[in-house]
């Protein structure tokens, strides 16, 4: 779910590299040799994500009248109802891919608008899992000024049938 409209800018994309620990001058400084080869400052390959920032309703921005699920005792903060890894119900959902394909750089001074529709699912079995149900999301991320396709990105996940037995 990224969010409709979202705008770039140089300080976000200098931000955003220093934060994943990539120091490409490309990405901070328009009088270097990487960014003058570049066409200009471009924004790392993973920056299409730093769009949910820019949703207002995204699970992951803090809401001050909600406890944070992204720190506490749990790897994700968030309390199982199941009881942990053994019996209690179904299982969970994970993050299993992402891609982004490039039409053109993502530069400071666009905005983007994004449109997500569901991709292809499909099932595989699994002996600690049981049933894994995949499915796929298709984004894409057009220049709000031209209409061009800037990025599409392709997020898959996977729902298990049952908790993943640890001791497997």
């Amino acid at each position: 779910m990224p969010a409709e409209h979202f705008p770039i800018e140089a300080s976000h994309i200098m931000m955003f590299a220093r934060a994943i620990g990539d120091p490409n001058p490309a990405f901070r400084d328009a009088d270097s040799a990487e960014a003058k080869a570049s066409g200009g400052i471009v924004a790392p390959p993973t920056f299409a994500m730093a769009s949910w920032q820019f949703e207002p309703q995204h699970p992951l921005r803090p809401d001050p009248a909600k406890p944070w699920f992204g720190s506490g005792r749990e790897p994700t903060g968030r309390v199982s109802s199941g009881g942990g890894g053994g019996g209690g119900g179904g299982g969970g959902g994970l993050h299993a891919e992402q891609h982004f394909e490039y039409h053109q750089p993502m530069r400071p001074g666009m905005v983007l608008t994004a449109t997500t529709q569901q991709g292809n699912t499909w099932e595989k079995e699994s002996k600690r899992g049981g049933t894994l149900k995949f499915s796929e999301s298709v984004t894409e991320f057009r220049d709000t000024a031209t209409g061009d396709l800037v990025v599409t990105a392709r997020m898959v996940g996977v729902q298990t049938q049952r908790p993943v037995d640890k001791e497997a």
